[in-house]
């Protein structure tokens, strides 16, 4: 099947009417003088609208970077202290309201929104059948984009089925996280309501992803009860199972498969650059973790970024398959190589630790334009394996072990591991272990320390009352009038 159609950015703008400024919070008046009167006119147009809105998903690589480095299971990297700086500061918890890469994802995740709400502010315009298909979509796409901003910055503004203006920003202070967690559930109980068991074409929003994505959300509210209710119904479903083979489970070969309960689709479509990597269509965070000036088979050379430590190699017993299929040591493959007469060279960035994010890295044969930019490696944003644990973990809180422990067992056996039967406090530290190995080089680990409350204890810097949460991006503040309060610490 083929992935979901991607537009260049230039059309998505005429489209969708954004502008790339220095607040991507903010609508600015359009280029293209395309409004309510001359779109929304026809189901073409609304599905034009919904591609603009799944486009944004594309910028979420940043997201899974920081998400990372963030955390105690990888380093920034890079080619020097100075390389990308906003991401240096995050990886050394100091960074600040004035961070470039925070603003990106700021900016990036609420153009999503604005895409989103766009389509909610026309939703009665024009009437089609199956309308209620778009809009689930659309309802998704919207809680996705909130949670990903609630997650790193707390309480936000939280516009409903309204473009923000510029002249209307001062309206909206920040929305309570527990309101915009509320909002959130009612559009993926919405969207998983109306929204289909599959598509035909790949990448569209499905019920299975809408219902995930609210049992994670519910878990981390700590709502574990109801958390195991809609868990269980993505789990017995019957629509998703764990991937047979972890090794090539990132692999293109293995894009969409059964383990995906959703996937953000890249291609190799060029539009990008260094002054606009929101524009590429593919992951950029595949060139940025590849192999710093490497020559040789299997890969293709890279930046060095965002690179396993050895506290997290570690973790890892040497009869379980997910760490070849994880983290990639470079001179054991060097080695490996130089036996079999292929010649091996690669250059050492900053914080080199000789491991590399093996999930997403870039190899020979793939799909590219240019390897750095336009990577069409998929990222799978949920997994099913993800499903398994996080319910694993609702149903250890509450009480049920038995339950927790077969599904952390159903991963641990895809693992070659053998199964666990502890219980209580000790089965809850070996489910979040689980979460750790498993989910490693996917952007999870930074919030599952956070809300558990165990950052402090692993992360080296991390300050408590602070760093939970990522400052508000100075220049949004002062756009918004200075009527927004900065998180504590910033």
């Amino acid at each position: 099947m083929n992935k979901i159609t991607n537009i260049k950015f230039w059309i998505l703008a005429a489209i969708i009417m954004v502008s790339q400024s220095c607040s991507e919070f903010l609508e600015v008046d359009p280029l293209y003088q395309i409004n309510s009167e001359t779109f929304f006119n026809s189901e073409d147009d609304y599905q034009q609208a919904l591609i603009g809105a799944y486009d944004l998903l594309q910028s979420s690589y940043i997201n899974v970077m920081m998400g990372e480095f963030a955390s105690d299971n990888t380093l920034c990297g890079g080619e020097n202290a100075n390389d990308v700086p906003g991401f240096q500061e995050i990886d050394d918890m100091r960074h600040g309201p004035v961070n470039s890469n925070l603003q990106d994802l700021w900016n990036w995740m609420y153009a999503g929104v604005n895409r989103c709400n766009y389509i909610f502010e026309f939703e009665n315009k024009t009437n089609f059948e199956n309308k209620d298909l778009v809009m689930g979509q659309a309802a998704f796409l919207r809680a996705y984009y909130f949670f990903e901003l609630t997650k790193w910055f707390g309480d936000i503004p939280m516009p409903i089925d309204v473009r923000v203006s510029f002249g209307s920003v001062q309206d909206y202070g920040r929305e309570a996280q527990a309101n915009v967690y509320a909002q959130i559930e009612s559009d993926l109980t919405f969207a998983s309501n109306v929204l289909p068991t599959s598509w035909d074409q790949k990448g569209r929003v499905t019920k299975g992803a809408a219902q995930a994505l609210l049992g994670k959300v519910l878990v981390f509210q700590e709502k574990f009860g109801a958390a195991t209710i809609i868990l269980d119904d993505v789990i017995d479903s019957g629509v998703y199972d764990l991937y047979d083979d972890y090794n090539t489970l990132f692999t293109q070969v293995a894009e969409n498969n059964i383990e995906s309960v959703f996937e953000v689709q890249y291609s190799n479509e060029q539009g990008a650059g260094f002054g606009c990597l929101q524009c590429s269509e593919g992951n950029v965070m595949v060139g940025f973790s590849g192999i710093r000036g490497y020559s040789g088979p299997t890969y293709v050379s890279g930046f060095s970024f965002n690179v396993p430590v050895q506290d997290l190699v570690d973790q890892y017993t040497p009869n379980d398959n997910r760490l070849r299929a994880t983290i990639m040591d470079i001179e054991a493959y060097k080695s490996e190589q130089e036996s079999q007469g292929n010649q091996v060279s690669y250059g050492e960035g900053w914080e080199h630790t000789g491991y590399y994010n093996h999930k997403y890295i870039p190899r020979t044969g793939e799909a590219f334009q240019d390897p750095n930019l336009t990577n069409s490696t998929n990222y799978r944003a949920i997994r099913f394996s993800d499903v398994l644990l996080l319910a694993a973990e609702a149903y250890n809180a509450t009480g049920n072990d038995a339950k927790a422990q077969e599904y952390v067992n159903r991963v641990r056996t895809r693992a070659g591991l053998s199964d666990l039967v502890t219980t209580a406090g000790s089965l809850e530290q070996d489910i979040q272990q689980e979460r750790r190995l498993e989910l490693a080089g996917e952007g999870h680990r930074f919030f599952d320390l956070v809300r558990r409350g165990e950052a402090a204890a692993k992360i080296p810097g991390f300050i408590v009352g602070t760093h939970e949460l990522f400052p508000i991006p100075l220049v949004e503040i002062e756009v918004a009038g200075n009527i927004w309060a900065q998180n504590p610490g910033y």
